[in-house]
């Protein structure tokens, strides 16, 4: 009963590491892989206009919402300007202001966005169904047009999405009718005022539609302009219709710049005034993606990130993470496989003193210690001292010899040899004075055989805790210890030979399944 209540317990721990970590992939797309990289757009536009000399307010329209995308973030640069950034009629304005400007005057404003994914979709807040508009009161010929196109589509219609599509597909066809010719005026069907007639005809039928306006996301070495389009609402949501053909949806990379017909821009105190747009793309981490991504939406997700620390604290958190890697590799060896080693947790720390000094260094150097700290501990042992004075000598000893080597590696310009302080005083110390009693009580074969089985583990736990990959996954996803816990429970639980015993026990296993050859 307490094994399957030990391994249902490490289910859960599983279970629980991997639903974070596949929402934090999912809504903040935190890279199971290190050095993946995440495209960013990049839309700068740029206000020009010439400047009389007065006092200036130049009043633009910045994006809120801005569709599929995700602002990561924004940069207002200018000169000589105050800055205010406001919201005026549910929309945002950025206003610059100057108490004098000569000449021709360049303002930019610059975005950065990317894909939002699709939970953050989903996540946006329901707006309040707009009211019904009244209709207009249209003057003829315009009135009898417009009554005409509207009860020919409604026929043809089944609810409003329906019946805006074909009123669009009428009032955009190649070979139209008088009352579309009406409608039409002459009106260029890429502009900003077909999509504003096409809103005047609708709310001849009471249905609420309105313009929005947004950047194609393409790379291009010349400046674009906003493309207008139609959104219509249904009584429960917005959807988006070409105003030229009257095709359901919206353009593919279609970033929403602006909601309605408020100018986009507004200068006083300048005349001869534009506002054009570049599109740019380059790579940015997933790290630093998700991480503004989730700033930008405020979850709980994003607030649990390490990135959210300093930076010092997190490089602390990237060397104590990877100590339960460490510790796997430990009770694997031990549990498993049957090394013995010099205590528990020595290969550890040893291993995270690997990480600093580098392999082949630190192994030297171990070496090199342990067999001088060795040589004087058995010296020391004619002095017949007590346990703890002894081990205090021999820490006094430890420090002395790692000074030696310091001294003499600088003399000889070898800057490898510095880095010996980074060693667990401490634990040497306890290596020296735990292979000094085993050497006396079981041999010098024993206690040589632990030491280079702590050495052997300590080198594969540095493997383990050095590789880029297993750093990366613990950092971002912390909750993924909870895998290991798991897996510890069920070590725990194990009760079978280890490897390096049934090599040693072979006749005995043999002869527990039924296979042992009957000796002569």
């Amino acid at each position: 009963m307490k094994r399957v209540h030990g391994t249902i317990l490490a289910l859960i721990l599983a279970l629980a590491a991997l639903g974070l970590m596949y929402a934090k992939i999912s809504r903040l797309g935190l890279p199971l892989l290190p050095h993946q990289l995440e495209q960013v757009w990049s839309v700068e536009a740029k206000i020009e206009f010439d400047a009389n000399r007065h006092a200036t307010v130049v009043d633009f329209d910045i994006p809120d919402r801005l569709g599929d995308y995700v602002r990561l973030d924004e940069y207002f640069i200018s000169r000589g300007y105050g800055l205010n950034v406001g919201v005026r009629d549910q929309n945002r304005r950025a206003e610059w202001s100057t108490r004098q400007a000569r000449g021709t005057q360049r303002l930019y404003y610059r975005l950065e966005a990317v894909p939002q994914s699709e939970t953050e979709a989903d996540a946006n807040p329901k707006q309040r169904p707009p009211a019904p508009p009244a209709a207009p009161v249209y003057q003829e010929p315009m009135a009898s047009a417009i009554q005409d196109v509207l009860g020919n589509v409604r026929d043809e219609s089944a609810n409003v999405f329906t019946f805006v599509s074909q009123t669009l597909v009428k009032l955009n066809a190649l070979a139209p009718n008088d009352n579309v010719m009406i409608i039409r005026e002459n009106i260029d069907r890429e502009s900003e005022a077909w999509v504003e007639r096409l809103i005047y005809v609708l709310a001849g039928a009471n249905i609420s539609a309105r313009m929005v306006r947004g950047v194609i996301l393409e790379d291009r070495s010349t400046a674009q302009h906003l493309t207008p389009w139609l959104e219509v609402h249904n009584g429960q949501r917005w959807e988006g219709f070409d105003p030229r053909t009257g095709n359901r949806g919206y353009p593919d990379n279609f970033l929403r710049w602006t909601v309605g017909d408020e100018p986009l821009l507004a200068v006083e105190g300048g005349r001869n005034y534009n506002v054009s747009f570049a599109v740019s793309r380059y790579a940015q981490s997933p790290t630093t993606v998700a991480r503004a991504r989730g700033e930008a939406n405020d979850t709980f997700l994003a607030s649990m990130m390490l990135f959210n620390l300093p930076v010092n604290t997190q490089n602390v958190y990237r060397v104590l993470l990877m100590v339960p890697l460490g510790a796997l590799v430990v009770a694997f060896m031990r549990t498993i496989v049957g090394l013995p080693t010099l205590g528990t947790f020595m290969p550890i720390l040893v291993a995270i003193a690997f990480r600093e000094t580098e392999l082949a260094w630190g192994v030297a150097l171990f070496m090199m210690i342990t067999a001088a700290g060795l040589s004087l501990r058995f010296y020391m042992e004619r002095l017949q001292l007590l346990l703890v004075p002894r081990l205090c000598s021999v820490l006094v000893l430890v420090i002395l010899l790692m000074v030696i080597i310091s001294l003499v590696f600088g003399r000889l310009g070898i800057d490898k040899g510095f880095s010996i302080a980074l060693f667990p005083i401490v634990i040497l110390t306890m290596v020296i004075e735990r292979m000094s009693v085993i050497w006396e009580e079981s041999g010098p074969g024993q206690a040589l055989k632990e030491g280079f089985g702590s050495l052997s583990v300590a080198i594969l736990g540095y493997l383990v805790m050095k590789n880029e990959y297993l750093t990366h996954i613990v950092f971002l996803f912390p909750e993924s210890l909870l895998i290991l816990l798991g897996g510890f429970i069920i070590m725990g639980r194990y009760t079978g030979y280890r490897l390096l015993e049934v090599a040693r026990f072979k006749d005995i296993v043999e002869a527990e399944d039924g296979t042992a050859k009957p000796h002569p």
